[in-house]
């Protein structure tokens, strides 16, 4: 009786942990392009796949052979092995060898080459749609997204219409930081006084984590983003919300965002009870706004913003 009381106790607690992990891994499915968003996370995972089906051919034969070549010819005194002192070459042996391992860097090299293309991050091969321009800034320690034909930005929060093509400009007005949302597209790098593209689209409503790779100092962590995927409709009454909710992005504004502060901090600094917990809205008057980012270390007047958030200073202009 006992021995089945502990039975079912194991057992209910094998389950429980198993609903545990599964669980764990729906709620983070989204954010992985193992499970992915769209056309572009979907060629990764298949290439993922079929690279690793293709090294394993190679790999499985060598982990299973080398343990019964040991077993087959260890020493021993029954006399069962063949002893071949004159025996050097075997013509079908080298031809598996060397042409199975030939065969396999050949295919991979031919998907990856077809990859490569399929996945150029300047590719706009997503119908004929009309792009939705978002240029993206990378600050410490958030990301800034500006979406000039509309007259909005945010901050912590993108988002993108469901089955329409999203042209990103992309740049940073600090160090080198590395873009990536895993369940839509690639990581992609971005430097000051630089822009480089990346062309993404989402197949289905979902919400997916992007962040930052590149480890760019203490709020590292805290780089990250929600992307909200969304029907047409509904991408239009979030623009109005951020439109009707947000602050003006203004050179003061943009001065206190940009200053050395995770997302919390200026979330604090800026956020109204009108925005989310998790994100900043602003409307945009400047729409040279990104220009004048990149442009300005062309002239080697990069922005001061030497001041840390929780002092007196903070959110004002910072000193000559």
């Amino acid at each position: 009786m006992a021995l089945s009381r502990l039975s079912h106790g194991t057992l209910s607690a094998l389950v429980s942990a198993t609903l545990v992990v599964a669980t764990a891994a729906t709620a983070s499915a989204s954010d992985s392009f193992m499970d992915p968003q769209g056309p572009i996370a979907a060629v990764q995972k298949v290439h993922l796949l079929r690279a690793t089906a293709l090294i394993l051919i190679a790999v499985v034969p060598v982990l299973v052979l080398v343990p019964l070549i040991a077993l087959r010819y260890r020493r021993r005194k029954d006399g069962h092995a063949v002893y071949k002192p004159k025996w050097d070459f075997s013509g079908r042996l080298e031809f598996v060898m060397w042409g199975v391992p030939v065969v396999i860097v050949a295919l991979l090299s031919f998907y990856l080459w077809k990859a490569t293309h399929r996945l150029d991050p300047y590719s706009a091969a997503f119908g004929e749609t009309p792009a939705l321009n978002v240029q993206v800034v990378g600050l410490d320690w958030k990301w800034l997204f500006i979406y000039p034909d509309l007259g909005i930005a945010s901050v912590g929060e993108l988002g993108i219409p469901v089955k329409q093509q999203v042209a990103m400009t992309l740049t940073t007005d600090t160090v080198m930081q590395s873009f990536m949302i895993p369940a839509l597209a690639g990581q992609i790098y971005a430097m000051p006084g630089m822009t480089t593209k990346l062309h993404l689209v989402s197949d289905a409503p979902a919400k997916m984590q992007g962040e930052n790779t590149q480890y760019n100092g203490r709020g590292f962590t805290k780089q990250k983003f929600q992307t909200l995927a969304m029907p047409a409709d509904e991408f239009t009454a979030w623009v109005e919300k951020v439109r009707s909710n947000g602050i003006a992005l203004d050179v003061e504004t943009y001065r206190v965002l940009a200053m050395r502060s995770d997302r919390d901090e200026v979330q604090a600094a800026l956020g109204t009870p009108q925005m989310p917990d998790n994100a900043l809205y602003f409307t945009l008057d400047d729409k040279g706004l990104f220009n004048s980012i990149v442009h300005r270390y062309h002239g080697g007047e990069a922005l001061s913003t030497d001041q840390q958030p929780g002092t007196a200073e903070f959110g004002q202009e910072a000193p000559k």
